[in-house]
């Protein structure tokens, strides 16, 4: 993502406990468009539209929504001629890299290639003949295009359904190898490989057993994980078990939800396993009677106020005083309800003022993008030396 050695997310992570750090399984590292995958890169966000690709603004308006979430790559689905037409305008009309979604049909990958996607996501082994192979590759190739091998366990070959009676994280890992194959056989290596199932424990088995055995750049998701809640759970789960075995290079939330909705929870994944950092990240309590305003709705209403705000900062909001003060030691700034409508600001650790309750939300919001400010000033005096 070009980022500098001196930005906020990259100090910050310098700056984590021993007991925090995941060693990342080492892998090849390729590009989506300019999104470095794999080495010694940062776990990239992705998410997928869900518009007809060929509603040229309705598609642009949704990737739009996802990159303000802070989305890496965005994958566009082209099934037919008209899709793949319409992609060379979105592709220019915004900014993350464009994966164009593949199935069968190899005239429009080397269509999507030349409209300028940054990556194709196929199965070789689906495409056709050996020549219809090799055109691809070649599109992908003159193109400056990668490859995504997309493995399902909803759509595994007939062969490996028949030697495996079912689908099996072994038939999983043995689809993408021979998928890879296909493309290693024709000097190929710009690609990363996804096993996904909507099972929790095949897929996080059928990722673990790949990333034993290849190098190749891992793209991870639990597919048709399911709602909103029930699929960040679901994910947050196999993900997480992934990530902090070092597994994964790129990854989606796959849910019944807005694309930006994906983006947040991946976000979310990334950052409580101290991987990336990105924003405003508010530690809450659940609040209870003890509490000195209603910490609920505060936070709700912060999490909005303070969507736009990109550069690392942790916000600690807490009811009353039993775990507060002890919060706030951790924390860029520390709310702690206190008594007569008065609660008291911590900054760096320390306390600082107190504030009435009334205005409290524009307070807060006026101390973080003021601590913002100071973090990105800071950054820029020392990149500039």
């Amino acid at each position: 993502m070009g980022q500098s050695s001196q930005d906020p997310e990259r100090l910050l992570m310098s700056s984590l406990r021993p007991y925090q750090h995941i060693e990342r399984r080492k892998s090849r590292k390729i590009y989506v468009g300019n999104v470095a995958v794999g080495g010694d890169a940062p776990v990239s966000v992705q998410t997928m539209t869900n518009t007809l690709t060929t509603d040229i603004e309705g598609t642009i308006a949704q990737i739009r929504k996802a990159e303000m979430a802070g989305v890496d790559i965005v994958r566009v689905s082209c099934p037919d001629e008209g899709s793949t037409k319409a992609l060379k305008t979105i592709v220019e009309e915004v900014n993350a890299p464009i994966v164009a979604d593949i199935h069968f049909h190899y005239k429009r990958a080397i269509e999507a290639a030349a409209a300028g996607a940054a990556c194709l996501r196929i199965n070789p082994g689906n495409i056709g003949s050996a020549d219809r192979v090799r055109e691809v590759v070649k599109a992908a190739r003159d193109h400056g295009c990668s490859i995504r091998i997309g493995v399902n366990a909803g759509s595994l070959e007939r062969h490996l359904l028949e030697k495996y009676g079912e689908p099996k994280p072994e038939a999983l890992v043995e689809s993408a190898l021979e998928h890879a194959k296909i493309l290693e056989d024709h000097d190929f290596h710009e690609f990363k490989i996804s096993v996904k199932a909507s099972d929790v424990f095949m897929a996080v088995e059928a990722y673990k057993q790949l990333a034993a055995c290849c190098d190749h750049p891992l793209h991870i998701g639990i597919t048709e994980a399911g709602s909103k809640r029930a699929g960040t759970v679901k994910s947050a789960l196999g993900l997480g078990n992934l990530l902090w075995a070092g597994v994964g290079d790129t990854m989606r939330v796959s849910l019944s939800a807005p694309p930006e909705e994906e983006v947040l929870v991946g976000w979310d994944i990334l950052k409580s396993l101290g991987l990336r950092h990105r924003g405003v990240k508010i530690i809450s309590c659940p609040s209870c009677a003890r509490q000195g305003f209603n910490v609920v709705d505060t936070v709700q209403t912060l999490e909005d106020r303070l969507q736009h705000i990109k550069t690392p900062l942790t916000l600690s909001i807490i009811g009353c005083v039993v775990n507060g003060p002890g919060e706030a030691l951790m924390t860029d700034i520390g709310v702690t309800g206190g008594g007569s409508g008065r609660h008291m600001v911590y900054a760096a650790g320390k306390q600082d003022h107190t504030m009435p309750a009334e205005n409290m939300i524009e307070h807060i919001v006026e101390l973080v993008e003021a601590r913002v400010a100071a973090i990105e000033a800071g950054t820029a005096e020392k990149a500039a030396h």
